[in-house]
């Protein structure tokens, strides 16, 4: 449990740099993903963002299952 915490803290702060860096500023603005803006509301659904997250978020759990063998 505590490597996992360790990890996932790890990733928690890597994230956070490449947020603050502006390296993920493409994230939801990728074709696919649906933007509509009225007079008073702004409606928005990142599917294609959620998608590619999705896919990459399965890969590496995938490869750190494999890696630590559980």
């Amino acid at each position: 449990m505590g490597n996992t915490l360790i990890f996932v803290g790890a990733g928690l702060i890597l994230l956070g740099v490449l947020v603050k860096l502006g390296l993920l500023s493409w994230f939801g603005n990728l074709p696919g993903d649906i933007r509509i803006e009225y007079d008073r509301s702004t409606v928005f659904a990142p599917i294609t963002s959620m998608i590619v997250l999705s896919v990459v978020g399965s890969v590496l759990f995938s490869l750190i299952s494999r890696w630590f063998g559980e």
